[in-house]
């Protein structure tokens, strides 16, 4: 089965995320915006044998720490989606803008699309393009556990901003409603931060999407 744990970094309390096969203990991070201690401790923890770095998109505190991780461990890094290119280059302004630790950029081994998948041990995630908070947001979505892994797109009784450079509202509606949404009410999504909740719980009682 597969397992996962939040753990919450940057001053952001950003949710990064380990998941892993827990037969194989292969596993990925999503997300590893920074406080790479904290998350390498919870590796150790669980006995897990990294393997990839999986990323929703390109603000600093979800890649901040993308770089150094990647270089220390020999790590692919998966995603975002092209339209993140924006981003990437512009993570140490992002640094000096929210007094960040200074952030490498980096270039991702694979790029994402929309309908790509990512492995991990004998489990296959889908991805799917979420674009309206960046441009090359993405999700990962596993039916075998109905989670969801979706950044700053959505956020319990909330919606990812859309005020940063290259977001649009109206296409973070349409991601939400057209992306989200059919992966079903009864999946759990974990969001990039805050708590976990239903994709159905938030068409019902989020007053931004409430109701599509």
């Amino acid at each position: 089965m597969l397992q996962y744990q939040t753990v919450p970094v940057t001053p952001f309390q950003q949710n990064c995320s380990l998941i892993w096969d827990d037969q194989t203990r292969q596993a990925a991070v999503i997300d590893p915006g920074g406080d790479l201690d904290l998350i390498l401790a919870e590796v150790a923890k669980h006995q897990l044998k990294l393997e990839q770095i999986w990323l929703t998109h390109a603000h600093i505190d979800h890649a901040g720490g993308t770089a150094v991780l990647a270089r220390n461990l020999n790590l692919p890094i998966v995603g975002p989606h092209p339209g993140d290119q924006f981003w990437i280059d512009r993570l140490s302004d992002q640094g000096r803008m929210f007094q960040f630790p200074d952030a490498e950029v980096f270039t991702p081994t694979r790029w994402l699309q929309d309908g790509d998948t990512v492995h991990l041990g004998a489990y296959t995630l889908n991805v799917r393009h979420c674009p309206g908070h960046t441009p090359g947001h993405v999700v990962f979505y596993s039916p075998d556990i109905k989670r969801a892994f979706v950044g700053d797109v959505l956020f319990a009784g909330s919606i990812g901003r859309t005020d940063f450079p290259q977001g649009d509202h109206d296409t973070l509606i349409a991601s939400i409603t057209q992306r989200l949404w059919p992966m079903g009410d009864d999946t759990v999504f974990i969001p990039g931060h805050g708590p976990e909740s239903t994709f159905g719980r938030e068409r019902v009682s989020n007053p931004y999407v409430g109701g599509t």
